[in-house]
């Protein structure tokens, strides 16, 4: 058997490329934002494998296109880019790369949390302006003793209720458990909707799936505190933003820091780039050098593994592998 063909939608460093090239052969580096579909269905026509980003879509056309193909490896923790049904039953094995950068995330997180708190971006861009003045467009408010709501209780939400519980907030979560574990007893369980009403700062940390899609509506917006703010670091999809961007337009919230958007890139003239009360990031969550680089090397290593016929670290539908449950 030959040496198996790689396509690379991720353009990797001199080191990691060599990790790769050791093993494999290389068929292409995908252009930045990922590659047209009809140019992704003619490279991976011969493809045993492919290092992806969450840009690049693999559907049923896709893998019907690759009969060679065996394994998607996503640098990133997210994987809706992935028809995962499709490629279970291409016998294709789906990684990503969790819990390498949830302290990144939850950094950003925290981060995003003063700055709608303390009010960063709009007194910075008063002082950009030459109005050094201190008045109530300044003016913010504490974090000790308010309530933080975190939705999804899984890694990067434990890592934010623990970095939040320094700041002396109150933390109120909600997730498929109630028993948040021995390490965080200072975190209470709400319903979904009491946690909407009780939390000064609500954040999410849920996959996007069908339960998830939307989640945040008009009606979850109705729910929260006129003086709350809304925290995405998760999915875009989880939030309703039509409905957000006329509750900020409305003030029926306070404000909403944004790291995803249903849409990415954003048009132009989306209406939440132009609202005061909304601070929306890039999709930088991941992005500082040594998160970056784990998760590089994490996909990587998924890739190889399931490369060479052994089972990779993160697996998203092991059911490939070890079959079909048995009925009860």
């Amino acid at each position: 058997m030959g040496r198996p063909l790689v396509y690379l939608a991720v353009p990797p460093p001199a080191d990691v490329l060599a990790r790769i090239e050791a093993d494999c052969d290389i068929v292409k580096f995908g252009e930045r934002g990922g590659p047209a579909k009809p140019d992704l269905l003619s490279a991976l026509s011969d493809v045993d494998g492919v290092l992806a980003t969450t840009r690049v879509p693999f559907d049923e056309e896709v893998f019907a296109a690759a009969p060679g193909l065996r394994v998607v490896s996503n640098f990133g923790v997210g994987y809706d880019n992935v028809d995962v049904p499709a490629a279970t039953r291409h016998g294709v094995l789906v990684c990503n790369t969790p819990g390498v950068l949830s302290d990144a995330v939850a950094d950003l997180t925290l981060g995003m949390v003063i700055a709608l708190a303390r009010r960063l971006v709009q007194s910075a861009n008063l002082a950009r302006e030459g109005q050094w003045v201190r008045g109530m467009a300044q003016v913010g408010s504490d974090l000790k003793g308010k309530t933080l709501g975190v939705i999804g209780l899984g890694r990067i939400g434990r890592a934010v209720a623990l970095r939040a519980r320094v700041f002396g907030m109150e933390i109120v979560f909600h997730d498929q458990f109630r028993d948040p574990g021995s390490d965080l007893e200072f975190c209470r369980f709400a319903e979904f909707d009491d946690l909407l009403r009780e939390a000064d700062f609500v954040t999410l940390h849920v996959n996007l799936s069908d339960e998830t899609r939307k989640l945040i509506g008009a009606r979850a917006l109705s729910l929260m505190k006129p003086t709350a703010f809304l925290i995405n670091t998760s999915r875009g999809g989880v939030i309703d933003q039509a409905a957000l961007s006329e509750a900020l337009r409305e003030n029926k919230i306070a404000g909403a820091a944004l790291d995803v958007l249903e849409r990415e890139p954003p048009d132009a003239g989306d209406p939440i780039l132009q609202l005061p009360n909304a601070l929306v990031l890039p999709h930088i969550g991941s992005a500082t050098r040594e998160t970056r680089l784990a998760m590089l090397n994490l996909a990587v290593d998924n890739l190889l593994a399931a490369l060479r016929g052994a089972r990779p670290p993160c697996l998203v539908n092991p059911e490939v592998l070890d079959g079909p449950k048995p009925a009860s």
